[in-house]
């Protein structure tokens, strides 16, 4: 496919120009990359990352969460193959995975070949007809472990590709299982975590105990809007546009949020708290909900008798300072900043919007306790630049933040705050990056 061409259909996704100019260019290196065969037709994909506006920490307590899709992300090109053997090519960095489509896959832990050979192994394992490999070629502008999905992202993308190969969406149990966007976001938050989705059995996972909301936006969302869902199961719940004049500004703090090692367990522990609660209230009064947000929605009183459990009764192994804050992040989180922020977008508000967004910050540093000095300085920095909105972003201990930001002075807010960062924290400059992101398409299938 000619760039000219192959630009065209990038613009009709409703991604921007810039954006799509250099997609043309990525896809143009992730095609070179892959074997020269004439035998099969070659198809491509664009994932985008994704920017979590609200929602710290709510998407697996059944919570919900404001999301968008960023313009940067992953092109795909893909090969199908007459064997199982799949090969993932990084066509940047020249790095490469090859592995078997295999049920008793054994993925390496804390090394990027974990997601796609996770994928690999759910497939055989929940689709066993699923005999045909691949060679996928990628080429990525996404920041990787900046807590904008890059993992989560691999791993939509090289379930696309598996899926288009081996014919997926004809297959009795695919079909029975997964009818909608929505349905294959919650089956691929499932294949990431190791739970089971409807007859579709887990396995391992990699490793993290999140939900599905990574997934929801990267498959779920809408060029120009806002889209808030709620999880467990996935579920949309509005769409808001992105005020007029104004795109979000990202400051990547060169920190890194890996989900591996010492800052996937701090993932995990704020995960395990939200469970612990759970516990406690289904063994004080007898119920099986399942997450914090069916307690919530339960009965009129129900907040007020958890926050009595959670302050009465202990579990083992669990501070109950901890436990308390956990539970009032979510409530935070989830039953005040969500529904007034999101109500505040839709009339244009504002300065409403950013007196939510300054709420959800604070909680997330003082209850939740997953930010790190410098997306707590970014975020202020953000704000005495001229931002309307600013907050971090994603698991977090490490990261980035965004900024809501007028089109008209982006570049120039970009430069002051990405200067700001730098004198403060010369130790990560060379790993920070700021760029400017409109709220883009879901992933889609180019040719």
């Amino acid at each position: 496919m000619i760039q000219s061409t192959l630009t065209d259909r990038l613009l009709q996704s409703g991604l921007s120009r810039e954006a799509c100019n250099c997609k043309a260019e990525l896809f143009a290196k992730a095609d070179d990359a892959l074997p020269v065969s004439d035998s099969h037709r070659r198809a491509a994909f664009f994932v985008p990352g994704r920017i979590e506006v609200l929602g710290k920490h709510t998407d697996y307590a059944g919570g919900r969460s404001l999301i968008v899709a960023a313009e940067q992300g992953f092109c795909m090109v893909v090969s199908p193959r007459d064997d199982r053997r799949v090969a993932v090519i990084d066509a940047v960095l020249g790095d490469r995975a090859d592995f078997e489509l295999d049920a008793e896959l054994s993925p390496r832990l804390g090394h990027w070949s974990n997601y796609p050979m996770t994928v690999a192994r759910r497939i055989a394992r929940n689709f066993p007809d699923a005999r045909r490999g691949a060679d996928i070629a990628l080429a990525s502008d996404l920041p990787p472990a900046a807590g904008m999905s890059s993992s989560s992202a691999m791993i939509v993308g090289v379930f696309l590709a598996l899926a288009e190969v081996n014919r997926l969406a004809e297959n009795p149990d695919y079909r029975g299982n997964i009818t909608c966007p929505t349905d294959l976001a919650g089956y691929l938050g499932t294949v990431e975590n190791g739970q089971t989705f409807g007859t579709l059995e887990g396995d391992a996972g990699v490793g993290t105990f999140g939900g599905s909301e990574d997934h929801t936006a990267i498959l779920c969302s809408k060029a120009g809007r806002l889209s808030e869902y709620a999880y467990c199961p996935v579920r949309l719940e509005r769409d808001v546009a992105m005020p007029a004049g104004y795109t979000f500004a990202v400051g990547v703090s060169g920190v890194v949020a890996e989900k591996t090692g010492d800052a996937r367990e701090k993932y995990n522990a704020a995960s395990r708290l939200a469970s612990a609660v759970v516990e406690l209230w289904c063994r004080r009064t007898g119920r099986d909900d399942p997450h914090l947000a069916a307690i919530v929605a339960s009965a009129p009183d129900a907040v007020e008798q958890l926050r009595e459990i959670v302050t009465a009764k202990r579990l083992e192994g669990f501070d109950p300072a901890d436990l308390r804050d956990r539970l009032e992040h979510f409530l935070t989180e989830d039953q005040q900043v969500l529904p007034g922020a999101c109500d505040a977008l839709a009339r244009g508000d504002l300065d409403g919007f950013g007196r939510f967004v300054d709420i959800s910050q604070r909680a997330s540093e003082h209850l939740l306790k997953n930010l790190i000095p410098q997306t707590v300085f970014l975020a202020a920095a953000a704000g005495r630049h001229g931002a309307a909105a600013a907050s971090a972003f994603g698991a977090g201990f490490g990261g980035s933040v965004w900024a809501m930001v007028e089109l008209d002075r982006a570049d120039s807010f970009l430069a002051s705050w990405s200067d700001a960062y730098r004198k403060e924290f010369p130790q990560n400059a060379q790993s920070a990056a700021f760029f400017l992101t409109n709220p883009g398409p879901a992933a889609f299938q180019v040719c």
